[in-house]
């Protein structure tokens, strides 16, 4: 009689297969970027100990006071705005500034609710940035006929003399209920 014969089955190995996924994780970690978010790019002031600290009066046409609450509602002033007429409505403000010395330059007050949306705030620190690069845009055209990043160092630094970013970020007023 006839045996039959015995196929063997067909397996695949699988001692190497850790090995294999090992590889591929640790391909995957050193291949794979992470994007850090860098936050929003403010130069701080130096810390004074109070007891140093001076109060100096600011007269108020060298303030813009904008006021954003809760619900993303925006005063500029004490008068109701669109947080997209900002800049529209400091460049002017600012343009007349110009000619003045440094001390007499127009200075934007930011203050917020507690619970303002933090979308509001920083797309009204945009428009408020926005309007001063514009206002450095039209003074370097005008002075130099170039856009002010295409100026060289030294021209830069005459047009941020002349048109400062003056930014005030008012700390929130502590909400009680």
């Amino acid at each position: 009689m006839l045996r039959r014969r015995r196929s063997e089955e067909a397996n695949i190995p699988t001692s190497s297969m850790a090995d294999i996924a090992f590889l591929l994780l640790i391909f995957f970690l050193v291949a794979t970027v992470i994007d850090v978010d860098t936050g929003i790019g403010l130069t701080l002031p130096e810390y004074i100990p109070p007891e140093e600290q001076k109060q100096i009066e600011v007269p108020k046409d060298r303030m813009a006071a904008i006021l954003i609450n809760e619900n993303s509602e925006v005063l500029l002033d004490g008068k109701p705005i669109s947080i997209f007429q900002i800049k529209n409505t400091l460049k002017p403000r600012i343009i007349s500034k110009i000619s003045l010395p440094k001390n007499k330059k127009l200075i934007v007050s930011i203050k917020t609710d507690r619970k303002t949306v933090y979308n509001a705030y920083i797309q009204a620190l945009d428009q408020v940035k926005l309007a001063f690069f514009e206002v450095r845009d039209e003074y370097s055209n005008g002075k130099f006929g170039k856009k002010f990043k295409d100026l060289n160092p030294e021209q830069q630094k005459e047009v941020k003399q002349a048109v400062p970013i003056i930014i005030s970020l008012a700390e929130p007023e502590v909400v009680t209920k």
